[in-house]
């Protein structure tokens, strides 16, 4: 006798909602540096605190603070391939304070710490960019930043 697991669909977040959510993932996207609270995402949202957590989690599959975690080490990861910046100058350029917070995390999330994959795309990856220039002019793409010739 074989038991079926039957997964019941949650209802969808109302379409009127979805912008909002972007609005509010986008700051993250953005701003991901700064220190970033639920109740300013949820104002961004423009909807309570409460539902906005519940609202982002189902429509992204996970939390508002599991987002920025993301992408803080994303830009982590980044930042440690391509410059010669030390661990704890990322550590402050991607917006934590601690640096045991973030090398926990960053290993949680990438499976070796900062400095362990620091050295091994230092063997294989591509010449880094100097850590001088990041903090003066930043890695930014936007034509906006771009420095003049």
């Amino acid at each position: 006798m074989s038991s079926v697991v039957v997964a019941r669909s949650r209802p969808s977040v109302p379409e009127d909602l979805l912008v909002g959510l972007r609005r509010a993932r986008d700051r993250i996207d953005r701003d991901y540096t700064e220190s970033l609270d639920l109740d300013g995402l949820a104002a961004v949202a423009g909807l309570s605190k409460y539902h906005f957590l519940r609202c982002f989690a189902r429509t992204y599959g996970r939390t508002p603070h599991a987002h920025l975690t993301e992408r803080r080490i994303e830009r982590a990861q980044d930042l440690l391939r391509s410059t010669n910046l030390t661990v704890t100058e990322v550590c402050g350029l991607v917006g934590y304070a601690s640096l045991g917070s973030f090398s926990s995390r960053f290993r949680q999330l990438v499976g070796s710490s900062p400095s362990e994959y620091q050295a091994r795309w230092a063997l294989t990856g591509a010449p880094r960019i100097p850590g001088c220039f990041v903090l003066m002019h930043g890695l930014s793409d936007r034509a906006d930043r771009a420095i003049p010739e």
